[in-house]
């Protein structure tokens, strides 16, 4: 017997993927959760759980509409249907990647909320297309109920101007908008709150670096529970290197490829997104766990990517802990922080000279529920925090439609689903 209560939805639309949660309006349960992944290519499956049922089906999912149209017959019309029908939802979350100089918070969305959205997507042309096609569905799908957007660069608007103005001519900052505006905030932003609270202390008195290190890799200094660093940039390629993505590199290097090799700015464009990074050192993989698996195999180019990996975050935490003044904790988290206890170990190694100094035991047993890896003679907290994007555009959500400024108690999390897990 299908349960009917009101609900609050979180959308997380990507480009080839739509993620979703249900939460009851209190946030104290979430009832159901899914994904539907590879939308509009081969192999395109779905996941779908609620309570400790589990299903998944491969099927083909031809768009974003069709990916709409699995979701609401898994939540509403399947045998893990968890709500009657479409006005048991009440609220509906959404992420959204760009927000411009525009947002610098979440917000209700309007349809001048939307028309200023569609002005950010030249900033994120690959993200806030689908981010909105999601907003845009679900006004279609369930009328009159309030939208929220939560924006990933909104947690990176207090980056003082000496870190996010570019030294290039001042006009291409002040007219066109370039300038470093970071990204995975709202997954930042979460878990340095969850820092703070693991260490009960308040987080206006820490002063952290966030290591969110995924497929997509953000570094991020907050002081006193505000960004005040972060490594990406304009785009998503900058940075630590990533799965595919390059991170840092002199661009004289982009000027040469066009003149000397006769590459066309779409190309050097396609080489900086998805041929560089784990994947364009070690010629084997993006995936870190096969890239390692490599390396301790013996192979060159695999130990160099997982090098230059780990070079490159200890070098970022060491600049991000001279910008303020000192570092009370470094935070792991995300696919490789979370699950990748080698990376988290040859990250810390030689960052004694800050306080960081870890325990190998505990750092093996992060994932039976020990998130304070740090050493008995460390100075700086060393912490391994399972990030919650849907999380924390529900807790979003809850006080833009509630008006409702209590935090909610924790969540009864469900079982990751299986994407999760690996």
């Amino acid at each position: 017997m299908k349960e009917q209560k009101t609900m609050i939805l979180i959308i997380n639309c990507g480009s080839s993927s739509l993620k979703y949660q249900l939460y009851n309006p209190d946030l104290t349960e979430v009832a159901a959760k899914g994904l539907i992944a590879r939308i509009g290519e081969s192999g395109s499956y779905t996941e779908h759980q609620a309570g400790q049922m589990r299903a998944r089906e491969c099927r083909p999912v031809a768009d974003h509409k069709a990916a709409f149209d699995v979701m609401v017959g898994n939540l509403m019309h399947s045998d893990l249907a968890v709500v009657d029908d479409a006005r048991a939802i009440t609220a509906i979350g959404h992420r959204a990647v760009h927000g411009g100089d525009v947002f610098m918070d979440s917000t209700l969305v309007t349809d001048t909320v939307l028309e200023e959205l569609h002005a950010c997507a030249r900033f994120a042309p690959l993200h806030n297309p689908c981010n909105i096609a999601g907003i845009e569905e679900c006004r279609r799908r369930f009328p009159g109920v309030p939208n929220v957007v939560v924006f990933d660069t909104a947690f990176h608007q207090s980056v003082p101007r000496e870190a996010h103005v570019y030294a290039l001519p001042y006009e291409l900052y002040s007219e066109c908008g370039i300038r470093r505006y970071g990204f995975h905030g709202t997954s930042c932003r979460y878990v340095s709150k969850a820092a703070a609270d693991i260490l009960n202390r308040p987080l206006e008195d820490l002063d952290m670096v966030i290591c969110h290190l995924g497929n997509g890799v953000t570094l991020d200094a907050v002081k006193q529970g505000r960004s005040v660093d972060t490594s990406i940039g304009f785009g998503t390629f900058c940075g630590i290197p990533m799965g595919t993505r390059s991170g840092d590199f002199d661009p004289a290097i982009i000027f040469h490829l066009v003149k000397e090799r006769g590459m066309s700015l779409e190309e050097v464009e396609a080489l900086c997104y998805e041929k560089s990074g784990l994947l364009g050192i070690s010629g084997f993989s993006n995936d870190m766990r096969e890239v390692v698996e490599q390396a301790e195999a013996g192979d060159d180019r695999c130990a160099l990517a997982v090098d230059i990996f780990v070079y490159q975050i200890k070098k970022t935490i060491g600049a991000y802990a001279a910008a303020m003044d000192g570092l009370d904790a470094l935070v792991f988290t995300a696919g490789i922080g979370e699950n990748s206890k080698e990376i988290r170990s040859r990250v810390c190694a030689g960052l004694g000279v800050l306080g960081v100094r870890i325990d190998e035991r505990l750092n093996s047993m992060v994932r039976n529920g020990y998130p304070n890896i740090s050493a008995a003679n460390a100075s700086v907290a060393t912490l391994v925090v399972p990030t919650d994007e849907e999380r924390m555009i529900a807790l979003d959500t809850f006080r833009l439609v509630s008006g409702e400024t209590r935090v909610p108690p924790p969540i009864a999390a469900l079982e990751p689903t299986y994407a999760e897990r690996v």
